[in-house]
């Protein structure tokens, strides 16, 4: 009777799967969230008519749009997307907005209907120091708090500066040390993180569910990377023409737990571009 109970006790771990590994069965596509947009991407559109704009991206198949509202008022930008199919689960926001006033974002997102508001540029001249984190470390401590009581994540967008050696690490590790996890998370630029020296991957792994969303681009293989957070839109090639290691970012964004994934496209060429990074993501498969 023993052995029988122990041989049904083996079948049955063997045979049980975790939800990480329902996640990862052969065949099963790499890219398991909603199709996603930034809006950074259609910003040579948008000034030629919002309303052409969002057909653009509903043909391309995007569900999920990341942004501003391109002049509208939240509620009739809201209004346009939603009759395209098109859900707005995150804005942005100016680092001194945040700073300022971040009641005033918070009634701005929620017009919006967002869940989430990120912050993608912390004010610098010149090297990214330990000055420009803390004062990034207070206003999104306080901004994030205000945001929460609110109902609203606040998620600060990695954009490639901070990796300036800090301590035992640097100072993106600083931030990320000294934010209240409760009231500030993240958002990972996998380009711009890649270009300013960091390992998205192991970053991910790191900090795991810090991260809620990210934004995927590529960089172009050979080019000159720094710490600036800039570089020309030539640099932006399609997914899966760079760089970059897309199946290994998407495999550990999946595993813990990443469910808003938004391409940005900075080329000039987002038109032509835009079609072949869909056609990579989904061809990707366990």
């Amino acid at each position: 009777m023993k052995k029988i109970f122990v041989l049904v006790l083996v079948t049955f771990l063997i045979s049980f799967r975790s939800v990480d590994s329902f996640a990862q069965q052969k065949g099963d596509p790499l890219f398991q969230a909603p199709l996603g947009i930034a809006a950074y991407t259609f910003r040579n559109e948008f000034p030629k008519g919002v309303e052409q704009t969002l057909d653009i991206i509903q043909k391309l198949g995007f569900k999920e749009y990341e942004g501003g509202t391109a002049g509208l008022s939240p509620e009739e930008f809201k209004k346009l997307c939603a009759e395209r199919g098109i859900s707005i689960p995150s804005t942005g926001t100016g680092f001194e907005q945040l700073e300022e006033n971040p009641q005033a974002v918070a009634d701005r997102v929620k017009a919006l209907g967002a869940k989430y508001v990120m912050c993608a540029w912390i004010p610098h001249n010149g090297d990214f120091t330990k000055e420009n984190a803390d004062r990034a470390i207070k206003a999104f401590n306080e901004g994030g708090k205000v945001l929460k009581e609110n109902g609203i994540i606040f998620k600060y967008h990695v954009h490639g500066y901070e990796f300036q050696p800090y301590g035992d690490g640097t100072l993106l590790d600083y931030i990320i040390e000294n934010t209240n996890p409760e009231y500030v998370s993240l958002q990972m630029d996998v380009m711009w993180t890649h270009f300013g020296g960091g390992d998205p991957v192991a970053l991910l792994k790191k900090y795991g569910n810090r991260w809620v969303s990210l934004h995927l681009k590529d960089f172009r293989k050979g080019a000159p990377k720094d710490m600036t957070g800039l570089t020309g839109p030539e640099n932006d090639v399609p997914l899966g023409t760079g760089e970059l290691d897309i199946p290994g970012i998407l495999r550990e964004s999946n595993r813990i737990g990443i469910k808003h994934m938004f391409i940005e496209d900075e080329s000039d060429q987002e038109l032509e571009n835009l079609p072949k990074s869909i056609a990579y993501l989904k061809s990707l498969k366990y």
